[in-house]
């Protein structure tokens, strides 16, 4: 017969957790008991900090598109998960969050038991879709059940799973026989709604199409459509590899701010919208589409004339067919689009020519299916709209939680659930130092990513901000940091150095043949501004 512990593990495994991102405690010492023995199904990673754990879960669950779980001890343990849990429902990621927890009975009476907080399960609740708590034997399959059928179903976010420590012995008369869970149905097909869009596209001259991270499983057909339509796809940050930056439909942020005034007709697909149209404007002549699997999310940043709420899997198609003898693409506005994009290009290139220069040896060097995970630093605002990406989960990003210092762990996440491609991972200074002592764990499990960290002494974001909002009064952004190559090297990591682009692209080639972690650094000065190309005005009202 089995007890809970059992029936946890062997729900992880029977949904397809075959990794668990971790750092073991007193709490969970009956669950992991029950892991020892199907280690061969099952493999525990265990990291330095709990952070690292749900960070890496993160990390993976964005490469990959598949659910990843991580599991930490509650009170402290757990809240040192939670800016990991706010950035992976930030950026979608499919993450189950599985906390101990003090007795059941004790819970709520201040006794000031090991790891007691006030509401756990409260703040658990906040930062997920859904969460979940087994209160016995009696439950404990349903709420599995219940669980991982949301973490499945409908938009990708996180899910918490609670259990008490005298809850992990108890039996189960539940014998493994229906663990594995399937997803809820995706939602029906308005076809009224996909034909009322097709005559606004059919009327378009000067479409736009924004993906957000909801497109990563649908870059087939949204190229399809693109191209069918002659609309120009731009992504912000989660959206990046949809449509191949080697394509001329493909633009970043400031070639579509510089389109916008003319755009007739937008067409949102998996995002928010909020960065692009809800940012810079709309007005009665912009038109908008919104189709998206997170109803709430339809209409919230815009004033849409169609919404759908669908999978873009169901959706894409049947518009499609519905277009298909209606597109008419305009060759002006193709041409038009095409030539925003060179004049963004050299505007980059002598504007923003040292972090052009940096970016491009990594862009030369990581071949076009590697992964690039972008962090809170100069050069990673500028790769949010000058570094190239060509497939789907290739470009890693915070998001609009916009967490310094998740790269480090993150990319571990993303290298060790990824391990057929290249990862490079940027850092600035000072975001390196929150999660750099997860090298431990990189190097125990022989992870093999590589770290560049660009080295100006200082909170290089919030430096260039008072120079240029605050006559250059600085405060509190100066740093002291170490080597950062000889860092490594204790760690037992490869450490180099690069004071070049072309001593960056040499050091990445050795990185990168290099089984197991590197960290590559690269002192810089002060660099550009990038903020004009990120923070731009309203072009409509």
């Amino acid at each position: 017969m089995m007890n809970i512990a059992d029936l946890v593990a062997e729900t992880l495994i029977a949904n397809g957790i075959d990794q668990l991102y971790c750092l073991p405690g007193v709490q969970n010492d009956g669950f992991f008991d029950a892991i020892f023995d199907r280690t061969d199904r099952i493999t525990p990673i265990q990291t330095r900090h709990e952070q690292g754990a749900a960070y890496m879960a993160t990390g993976a669950a964005l490469a990959t598109g598949r659910p990843q779980a991580f599991c930490v001890v509650p009170g402290p343990g757990f809240l040192n998960t939670t800016a990991a849990l706010s950035t992976a429902y930030a950026v979608n990621a499919p993450v189950l969050a599985l906390a101990g927890q003090i007795p059941l009975g004790a819970q709520g009476k201040g006794h000031g038991l090991l790891h007691e907080i006030p509401d756990q399960f409260g703040i658990l609740e906040r930062l997920t879709k859904s969460s979940h708590r087994i209160t016995g034997p009696q439950d404990a399959a349903a709420t599995l059940q219940a669980a991982f059928r949301n973490l499945k179903s409908g938009r990708p976010r996180p899910v918490g799973l609670e259990v008490a420590v005298n809850l992990w012995g108890q039996a189960v008369a539940d014998d493994g026989s229906r663990l594995e869970v399937a997803a809820n149905a995706m939602p029906p097909l308005d076809t009224d709604a996909i034909d009322q869009a097709a005559r606004l596209i059919a009327a378009a001259r000067s479409p736009m199409i924004v993906v957000g991270g909801g497109a990563q499983d649908d870059a087939s057909t949204v190229r399809q459509l693109a191209n069918r339509i002659g609309a120009p796809v731009v992504a912000f940050r989660a959206g990046h590899g949809i449509m191949p930056d080697d394509e001329d439909l493909s633009i970043g942020m400031p070639v579509a701010h510089s389109l916008w005034a003319d755009v007739d007709l937008v067409i949102g697909l998996g995002t928010r919208l909020q960065s692009q149209v809800n940012a810079w404007g709309q007005d009665d002549d912009m038109k908008i589409i919104h189709i998206d699997i997170d109803k709430t999310q339809i209409g919230r940043s815009a004033k849409i004339d169609v919404g759908i709420h669908a999978s873009l899997g169901d959706a894409l198609p049947a518009l499609l067919a519905a277009v298909d003898a209606k597109a008419d693409p305009n060759a002006d506005w193709l041409a038009k689009a095409v030539d925003v994009k060179g004049r963004r290009a050299a505007e980059y290139a002598q504007r923003l020519g040292p972090q052009m220069a940096w970016l491009g040896a990594i862009r030369d060097t990581l071949p076009p299916e590697g992964i690039f995970v972008d962090e809170l630093t100069q050069t990673g605002y500028v790769s949010r709209f000058a570094f190239p990406s060509y497939a789907p989960r290739t470009f890693i990003s915070t998001g609009y939680q916009g967490t310094l210092g998740y790269g480090i762990a993150t990319a571990l996440g993303v290298a060790h659930a990824r391990r057929d491609v290249p990862v490079v991972a940027i850092s600035g200074d000072g975001g390196a130092l929150f999660t750099i002592t997860e090298l431990a764990t990189a190097v125990h499990h022989q992870i093999p990513l590589t770290v560049v960290i660009f080295n100006d002494n200082a909170f290089g974001n919030v430096r260039r901000l008072q120079i240029d909002n605050y006559d250059s009064r600085l405060i509190a952004s100066d740093l002291s940091s170490p080597d950062f190559a000889a860092l490594a090297t204790s760690f037992g990591a490869q450490g180099l150095l690069a004071s070049t682009p072309e001593d960056l692209r040499h050091s990445l080639e050795i990185a990168m043949a290099y089984d197991g972690p590197s960290v590559i650094e690269v002192p810089v000065g002060e660099l550009p501004s990038p903020w004009d190309f990120v923070l731009m005005p309203k072009v409509r009202r």
